[in-house]
């Protein structure tokens, strides 16, 4: 069996109280629950200025 790294950037909305380290972990654990990934990782996070 192969294995492949992919890489995603994903930009959220979230309440200015909402950790976006928390809303990271929550997409890390639906990935390995839902798509049976192996492992996931939140490796950095950059906020947007508007």
């Amino acid at each position: 069996m192969s294995r492949t790294n992919l890489f995603f950037k994903v930009e959220i909305e979230h309440e200015a109280d909402e950790r976006p380290e928390r809303v990271g972990e929550e997409i890390r654990r639906r990935l390995i629950k839902i798509y049976g990934v192996r492992d996931a990782e939140l490796t950095n996070f950059t906020a947007v200025e508007e």
